[in-house]
């Protein structure tokens, strides 16, 4: 009837009463005509905005409007990137979702998140892809909770990206929530990338636990879970597998319920044998895993270069099938804790009397070995922890000191302390789904978790992308890049983006370059980035071979990126880099020094012969105010898209013939669609001689212009708009520019002149600039001096 009388009608409902009436109505509402549903929408509560996204889109409406205004009225912010958020419902119930886990926002602040259908978590979990665990982690606490249970579901389907940021310690009761979190998650769902940032002192068995899971490792058998029973996914999956084992067991016929027992054959299963070595490495694998939560000692001690200035590569031979398994009970008669227990698990081994099934999974039985073994360790493990550091350490050296196959080969300075096979690094050991992409920004990794974390590395197969960001790595960067190099010899590493960044080096960035190609062949990106150079770095571990004396095979290499700790640029050392990437197609140079007038030469002849498929070329932080003539050439190449000369003092003592070289080269240069010149100086008049770039007379295609950090002024601005203005009249229109970054410039001194010159210009192409104070930056520029 309402419809009926008009739109006006509709619009006269109080929110409330809308509210109140959908519930019954919600079909036939919305039925209604566009023009009525177009006013009914902004009245809705989010639960029933988003139950209408199809009636909307059915009637031709979008709803991005109400979202975004949603967004500005509940969150009060301006979220970062605004400009390329496409879908403001997906941002809005994102973000929402994360205000209320973290509950910083109350949904009775707004009356359109106040309705009594409306559970927040349950009904905004299947629009997030990303999530934010922060602090201590009361998040994961949260939706572990039995309440949340379908909340966790959701999540398992749509999150993608799980992110950890200045966590804390964490007690036991939060462990077992975060662990059981990223099983779900991660070992059952569909996160693909973990990332940790800003830890200043991390919690270490917190730190392993998180990197061991998203490696895809997690203990089974009711003793280690944090459950009172296993994962119900993991028994469905086991319930599964022993189905399919019993019918493929009875089309082969019953076996002979021979009792197996060390060194004894199983007549009727000729695979008896391997499959009783797998359940024994199995076991052990488990009993080291077991010392996950344990503590940091128990779980650390694993394989050991020691942490000193001397510190060299581990082989990870194990991993790659180096060494043999040895049989259980050599490993256990090691241990002086656990060698009581050989004779009770032998005899719990003998009692089970099953047949080894060939395609038995690693938890088919919840009742068997496993149960024992991982009880035993547990019990052992805790009164492990209970003694003194020196009966640890004389422990760990009893377990490893006659356990073959230790990662660690013995080169200089590196003692085998490790343990029989790493902690995570064995063959035997079941594996989850892990994550494809790693990041850790700012986290200290000392050589302990560094030792971790090259066992994790070397079996991780499914890793794509490996960021590790000021870290403090040092010397045990030779650990990291050992777990790689086994990696590297797996068929099936998918490893393909690589980037390394810290403050300081402890090699030379191209030794660095060289050696991790000539193990990573396939790699499409790798960046290499430090800030200043150790003053010890020529003291390195005697017997460690040098990096620079590797082969480097043909690479897959497309995307290079060398920030040099303020190192000379040698382009005799660069040269075989270029010489194997032939499918490189951007190379960024940062920070390096040019030891002689004739390196920059050199460096454009080698590019020109060895990489004719070179797209983009970046010079950052450079000194090429005497290589004019290199730039030149620079500009002329008909293959390069892209030229980002910043912070190169390019005009630092340049004339004004070398400033109408570059225009006109530009504008004969048909290929060239970017170029980036902040930071070099150019002020009001060479902004305004660039415009000619566009003359009437150009063939030039060039699309992107930067001129961010340029003591560029209010009324240089403008007078380059009008000067452009002028050159696209005269081409009638027809001009390829669609971008100019304006970042940090002195827009400020005149505000009523700079938003005439940003009108007149976002009528041409799109302008991207900011509010930056001039004056405090000068102020702060002149505090630091």
């Amino acid at each position: 009837a309402m419809a009926a009388e008009g739109p006006g009608s509709l619009l006269a409902l109080s929110s409330a009463a809308v509210s109140r009436s959908m519930g019954a109505l919600e079909r036939d509402v919305w039925a209604l005509p566009g023009h009525l549903l177009r006013g009914l929408l902004p009245l809705l509560t989010v639960f029933r905005l988003e139950r209408a996204e199809g009636a909307a889109r059915r009637a031709g409406l979008s709803t991005q409007p109400i979202w975004r205004k949603l967004w500005d009225d509940v969150m009060k912010t301006r979220p970062p990137n605004s400009e390329n958020i496409t879908c403001w419902r997906k941002k809005f119930l994102e973000t929402f979702f994360s205000n209320v886990l973290h509950g910083v926002l109350d949904v009775s602040s707004d009356w359109r998140l106040n309705d009594h259908h409306f559970s927040p978590l349950l009904h905004s979990s299947p629009h997030v892809s990303q999530l934010t665990l922060c602090n201590m982690l009361q998040g994961a606490v949260e939706l572990t909770a039995e309440h949340n249970q379908k909340v966790l579901e959701n999540l398992a389907v749509s999150l993608r990206i799980l992110k950890f940021q200045h966590l804390l310690s964490s007690d036991q009761s939060i462990r077992r929530s975060l662990v059981l979190l990223l099983h779900r998650l991660i070992h059952h769902g569909s996160v693909s990338q973990v990332s940790m940032y800003s830890w200043p002192v991390p919690d270490t068995v917190l730190l392993v636990l998180i990197l061991s899971m998203s490696a895809g490792f997690w203990r089974s058998g009711n003793a280690l879970t944090y459950q009172s029973s296993p994962c119900g996914l993991c028994r469905e999956k086991d319930k599964a597998q022993s189905q399919e084992s019993a019918q493929e067991q009875a089309e082969r016929g019953h076996c002979d319920g021979r009792e197996w027992n060390d060194g004894e054959n199983q007549k009727g299963s000729p695979r008896a044998p391997e499959e009783a070595d797998a359940q024994v490495n199995r076991c052990r694998a488990d009993v080291c895993l077991n010392s996950v939560l344990a503590g940091p000692r128990s779980l650390l001690q694993n394989q050991a270069c020691e942490e000193a200035s001397s510190k060299v590569p581990c082989d990870h031979t194990s991993i790659q099938g180096g060494s043999s398994p040895r049989c259980i009970s050599d490993q256990l008669s090691c241990h002086p804790v656990l060698r009581k227990t050989r004779r009770r698990l032998k005899s719990a081994v003998g009692k089970k009397r099953r047949c080894l099934r060939r395609s038995r999974g690693p938890y088919a039985d919840p009742e068997d070995l496993y149960d024992f073994v991982f009880t035993v360790a547990r019990e052992d493990n805790s009164g492990l922890l209970n003694k003194n550091s020196t009966t640890e350490r004389e422990n760990a050296e009893n377990w490893t000191s006659s356990s073959p196959g230790s990662p660690c080969t013995g080169h200089a300075g590196c003692k085998k302390r490790g343990g029989p096979a790493g902690i995570f690094s064995l063959k035997a050991a079941h594996r989850f789904r892990s994550v494809s992409t790693l990041e850790l920004f700012s986290i200290p990794l000392t050589g302990e978790t560094c030792r971790t974390l090259s066992n994790l590395l070397s079996s991780w197969v499914s890793l794509e992308n490996l960021v590790l960001s000021y870290n403090g790595l040092g010397a045990n960067i030779f650990c990291i890049l050992s777990g790689l190099r086994a990696l590297s010899r797996h068929s099936d590493c998918h490893l393909r983006v690589l980037r390394m960044s810290d403050v300081f080096s402890h090699m030379p960035c191209m030794e660095l370059v060289r050696c991790i190609l000539s193990a990573f062949p396939r790699l499409h990106t790798l960046s290499v980035s430090f800030d200043l150079k150790n003053q010890l770095e020529g003291n390195r571990p005697e017997g460690n071979p040098s990096c620079s004396e590797a082969e480097i095979p043909e690479s897959c290499l497309e995307q290079l990126e060398i920030r040099f700790p303020r190192e000379p640029l040698h382009t005799v050392f660069l040269v075989p880099v270029l010489k194997a990437s032939k499918s490189l197609q951007q190379l960024s140079l940062d920070s390096a020094t040019l030891p002689c007038s004739q390196e920059l030469g050199l460096l454009l002849e080698a590019l020109k012969e060895c990489n004719p498929n070179l797209k983009k070329l970046s010079f950052h932080d450079m000194n090429l105010a005497e290589h004019q003539k290199e730039v030149l050439l620079l500009l002329q190449d008909p293959v390069l898209q892209e030229i980002t000369f910043s912070f190169c003092r390019l005009f630092e003592s340049s004339t004004t013939e070398f400033l109408s070289e570059i225009i006109n080269t530009v504008k004969r240069n048909s290929s060239l669609k970017s170029l980036k010149l902040p930071g070099n100086r150019l002020g009001n008049d060479r902004l305004v001689a660039l415009a000619d770039i566009f003359s009437e007379d150009s063939s030039s295609s060039l699309c992107q212009l930067d001129v961010s950090s340029n003591c560029i002024k209010p009324d240089g601005l403008l007078e380059f708009t009008k000067k452009l203005e002028g050159h696209i009249q005269q081409r009638g229109g027809q001009i390829q520019f669609t971008h100019l970054r304006l970042f940090q410039n002195w827009l400020d001194q005149d505000a009523e002149t700079a938003q005439e010159a940003l009108r007149r210009l976002k009528a041409v192409c799109s302008v991207v600039n900011d509010s930056w104070d001039s004056s405090q930056a000068f102020a702060d520029y002149i505090s630091v001096m």
